[in-house]
């Protein structure tokens, strides 16, 4: 089983690859939706770390993931097609070098754990201006689906970070807070994609899997014990919320390539 498991967790983080240069507007609000996720999943690798949760995975989300995040900025900022969206990426550049030097300067400490978090709020909310930005861009519905589909992303690893947050007692009744207003917008918006018009059978496949995956993902949540969490419960979110990822990057790219 311990096997299975971490196997699981390495295909997730194998499977999360970008394409070398923004192709269109659609993988633009794609690629701007993926930081979004990357700067929750990266806070997420950095609490796994302190606490020693799947210490060889947790180890590889954060390296690729800082890598990822590098690469996407540079063609994001490339491919800004307005001084608005340009204006954004130069501000996330900044903000991005600050939050980069914290998570790779210095070993992973619980002293630091605050911080981090503050710092992956500024990222994210710059990371979904500039994903709103390029859906306005877009003019198009299914942009809008793309951008839905891609905060879902970022909503699966926002709970299993705040679920470890809660576990080293770091504003536990905040951390529970964030984890149920997450879980709201989640569920809501697996019915939005699932009733969107544009829905293909392969999309609505990928959806029924999603489904299968919330429900691990979601009865690992149920169990927050705050300092009692035991290493199984912690690792058991930590897996499971990079399987759900994985399914969704794939639904986000299903709908990115519908070309209307």
């Amino acid at each position: 089983m311990i096997k299975r498991r971490i196997f699981i967790a390495s295909a997730a983080v194998v499977g999360m690859t970008a394409h070398s240069q923004v192709a269109d507007m659609n993988d633009a609000i794609n690629k701007a939706g993926r930081q979004r996720m990357l700067s929750q999943r990266m806070s997420k690798a950095y609490l796994a770390l302190v606490q020693q949760v799947e210490p060889g995975a947790a180890q590889q989300v954060l390296d690729r993931s800082v890598a990822l995040f590098d690469r996407q900025l540079a063609e994001l900022k490339a491919f800004a097609p307005n001084p608005g969206i340009r204006e954004t990426y130069g501000k996330l550049e900044v903000s991005w070098s600050e939050f980069k030097g914290t998570l790779v300067g210095t070993l992973p400490s619980k002293e630091q754990v605050p911080k981090v978090i503050q710092m992956d709020a500024t990222l994210l909310a710059l990371a979904n201006q500039g994903t709103q930005q390029y859906e306005q861009a877009s003019g198009k519905s299914v942009g809008k689906l793309v951008n839905i589909a891609g905060r879902q992303r970022m909503l699966s690893q926002r709970m299993a970070k705040f679920y470890l947050a809660n576990a080293l007692q770091v504003d536990p009744k905040g951390s529970t807070a964030e984890i149920a207003k997450a879980r709201s917008e989640f569920l809501a918006a697996l019915e939005t994609l699932r009733n969107a018009p544009e829905v293909t059978s392969k999309i609505k496949e990928e959806l029924a899997l999603a489904d299968a995956q919330w429900i691990f993902f979601d009865q690992g949540l149920q169990r927050l014990e705050g300092v009692r969490s035991s290493p199984k419960l912690m690792s058991d979110v930590f897996v499971s919320s990079e399987n759900l990822l994985s399914v969704m990057d794939r639904i986000t790219g299903l709908y990115t390539n519908i070309k209307v």
